[in-house]
């Protein structure tokens, strides 16, 4: 499906690359390792959150931007969901491990034309914030709640980085997001934002929460810096603000105890739609 519906005013970013195209191809070697490191890191603590919104036996679920399908299957096989339709822009990853009750779709969310039906359930993790306009993201996932549902959006926010001492990591992420956000448009400024969002969208009650790694030598979550960093070496470098030898650096900090600094976090905000469920 085209993007064009939300793209109508204000265009693509400067760079006129997406997620998934100019950078993050589902095609390039090891992405869907990539990925998983990032499920690795936040899949608990998305399972705990749904599961303390009630979200069990007798569901309908919307998972946008599946991925590799990891909270999709646990859904399905820990909180013994009905059934969840998962959704992406390439469903490659999601074709490998087909289990009952799961059923993937490839789709653009940004199409006019998307309208897969109504949820108890809507969830997208790591999405808006590759996006333009999430204000008029957040209010169509909002329109495919059923009444008595949630809607849970999570994103990566950056608490620190900005104010931080200047280490290795904290240029490496800097250059990171800046050429993120200048080559596909990619912006966790926003990202405290959601809540906000969530209620224009007439969702009530509103909460959200933030659960921040810790940046340990091999976990999860650095391996995921490191694997990210060299994807998008381009993007980085071409900010000016670091080189190849800069990036490298950033790497071989992150694995050694020298390293003090502070990973970005996932806030998650999930909000309510009213009316009372079927």
């Amino acid at each position: 499906m085209s993007g064009a519906g939300l793209w109508a005013e204000g265009g693509p970013p400067a760079g006129g690359g997406r997620y998934g195209e100019q950078v993050f191809r589902p095609e390039a070697r090891g992405e869907s390792d990539r990925i998983d490191l990032g499920a690795l890191t936040y899949d608990d603590t998305t399972m705990a959150r749904l599961r303390l919104l009630g979200v069990g036996p007798g569901w309908t679920c919307l998972d946008v931007g599946a991925g590799t399908g990891t909270v999709a299957r646990r859904l399905l096989g820990e909180a013994g969901v009905d059934s969840v339709l998962a959704v992406d822009r390439d469903v490659r990853f999601l074709a490998r491990h087909p289990v009952p009750g799961l059923t993937p779709l490839e789709a653009d969310i940004t199409g006019e034309d998307f309208a897969p039906g109504t949820f108890r359930l809507v969830h997208a993790r790591f999405v808006l914030m590759h996006l333009p306009f999430p204000e008029r993201i957040v209010a169509a996932l909002g329109s495919l709640v059923a009444p008595g549902g949630v809607l849970v959006v999570s994103d990566a926010v950056d608490l620190t980085t900005d104010t931080a001492p200047a280490t290795p990591y904290t240029r490496a992420m800097r250059a990171m997001w800046r050429g993120l956000r200048d080559s596909i448009g990619t912006d966790v400024s926003r990202v405290p934002h959601h809540p906000e969002l969530l209620r224009a969208a007439g969702l009530e009650p509103v909460a959200a929460e933030i659960h921040v790694p810790p940046l340990e030598p091999g976990s999860a979550i650095s391996r995921f810096w490191v694997d990210t960093w060299d994807r998008a070496r381009a993007a980085m470098t071409s900010t000016g603000w670091v080189d190849d030898a800069h990036i490298d650096e950033a790497v071989r900090y992150l694995d050694s105890p020298r390293c003090t600094g502070m990973s970005p976090g996932m806030l998650t905000a999930w909000g309510w739609k009213p009316g009372q469920t079927a």
